[in-house]
């Protein structure tokens, strides 16, 4: 308990020491705040700015006589993976589907490659693994596995699209620590897990 109070004290006196420091600064506004500092606002803006304005390059090879891919809005998250085979796809059977297509996935980022959303509503087709995961360190063809849900066997044109294509910001095997322990501790969810949320 002794101890509690001593580490109480010591606050205490940490956050005096802070509050001599910032003098008059009106704590509620960020920006006076930063500047009592010492702190430039502008360079800070400019920096945080950049983190999320700044293009990401991402190199391919189209090794396929289909075009190019893009984005067919700027907005978009994705852009579509078209076959460069013909191939057909029996009912409730999957197909690996070859695009032609290889990237330089930058450090930091992955592939994700997931359904489109026209061809599961209008064909039944869906990306089997979705989303499927494409490691910055592979530098092999991007290949689509579509499954068909229907009951008739569904032919998938060559230049067809197939799938899209999402780059995310990831956390690679590189930065992460794993660390085996006894014991997980505690949090308010703990370990309730499926329809632990209910169901309305």
């Amino acid at each position: 308990m002794f101890e509690n109070i001593k580490d109480l004290k010591n606050s205490m006196k940490a956050l005096k020491e802070l509050q001599s420091q910032f003098g008059n600064v009106d704590m509620t506004n960020p920006e006076s705040m930063l500047k009592s500092m010492g702190l430039n606002v502008d360079e800070i803006n400019q920096h945080f700015e950049g983190q999320f304005t700044s293009s990401v390059d991402l190199n391919f090879v189209n090794s396929s006589n289909n075009q190019n891919p893009e984005y067919a809005y700027k907005g978009d998250s994705g852009f579509d993976l078209r076959a460069s085979e013909e191939k057909w796809i029996f009912p409730n059977s999957r197909v690996l589907i070859p695009t032609g297509l290889k990237f330089d996935i930058p450090d930091g980022y992955e592939i994700q490659v997931r359904s489109k959303s026209g061809l599961a509503l209008n064909q039944g087709l869906f990306v089997l693994n979705s989303p499927g995961t494409v490691d910055s360190g592979y530098l092999g063809e991007i290949q689509v596995i579509l499954f068909n849900t229907t009951t008739e066997k569904v032919k998938i044109e060559k230049g067809q699209k197939i799938a899209q294509a999402v780059l995310c910001p990831v956390v690679s095997g590189k930065w992460v620590n794993l660390t085996q322990i006894s014991n997980l501790g505690s949090k308010d969810r703990n370990d309730n897990g499926f329809g632990s949320t209910g169901l309305v």
